[in-house]
């Protein structure tokens, strides 16, 4: 489980994160990466699950699951890093845990690269 501090909750984090934020995809994930470079806060994420992964059970279920595999992931980003994960359609038989692992992976290497790039 997310601790609170590690939790986004404004729309506005939201937004920043998904419209300014780095991007990367895999087949039932989207996540968004922002970070600011003048806060010292600690890494913070959110969800976004739509109504297209399923219906609320469903909904519930992949929330816990991201959740649970992100946790231990956050301390790997960044300083004043927002991240945000957006589920898309689901089907059965995936990981969750093993997509959310990549998705971070990919995250933090493009961080990486472009970080050395400024």
């Amino acid at each position: 489980m997310l601790p609170v501090s590690a939790r986004l909750t404004s729309p506005q984090e939201f937004a920043r994160t998904t419209k300014s934020g780095l991007r990367v995809t895999s087949e039932h994930f989207v996540g968004y990466l922002y970070i600011d470079p003048s806060s010292n806060d600690s890494v913070r994420a959110g969800l976004i699950i739509g109504k297209s992964v399923g219906g609320s059970v469903q909904r519930h279920r992949v929330s816990r699951q991201i959740r649970h595999s992100l946790a231990p992931l956050l301390k790997d980003f960044p300083q004043g890093s927002l991240v945000v994960i957006r589920g898309l359609k689901q089907n059965s038989g995936f990981s969750v845990q093993e997509e959310i692992n990549e998705i971070s992976t990919r995250l933090i290497s493009k961080a990486v690269k472009r970080m050395a790039g400024a």
